[in-house]
């Protein structure tokens, strides 16, 4: 995972809480999502087949896919923490920009103009590294955001 170095004054910036939650929305998109894992709804209940002979036998693309690691998965874990610290409706618009939502989706989801959702990121952003700093997370050794 690539990690930025912490601020000038030793603490946690505003910019390092936007690009820990980016990081954290990359890694859940990572984490592995089997088939059968979601909710039941109506389908079939045969297994899937391939139409094609020549797809039968493993002529179609091989996909690789990258697992995130156990520091990455805690850091996505710490985020998670973080958007606790602010109002749901204000995580809510932190978390669809760290997933690189347009500004128009999340002004739709929040029911506001982008101007507004725009302040309460960056406020959300700027009170959630105020509280780091600030030593309010109990299971947080350092005032840092690595």
């Amino acid at each position: 995972m690539n990690r930025k170095p912490k601020s000038r004054n030793g603490g946690c910036s505003a910019s390092d809480v936007a690009e820990r939650m980016e990081s954290a929305a990359l890694t859940l998109r990572r984490l592995p999502n089997p088939p059968g894992s979601g909710p039941k709804g109506y389908g079939r209940s045969w297994p899937e087949y391939a139409q094609d002979p020549r797809h039968a036998y493993g002529y179609n693309e091989a996909r690789m896919r990258v697992w995130p690691s156990p520091g990455d998965i805690s850091a996505m874990e710490e985020c998670f923490e973080w958007l606790q610290l602010v109002s749901p409706e204000n995580a809510k618009i932190v978390w669809m920009r760290a997933e690189g939502r347009h500004w128009r989706e999340i002004c739709i989801e929040a029911g506001c103009v982008r101007q507004t959702a725009w302040r309460r990121w960056v406020a959300a952003l700027a009170t959630i590294a105020k509280k780091v700093n600030g030593g309010r997370l109990a299971h947080q050794k350092a005032p840092s955001c690595r």
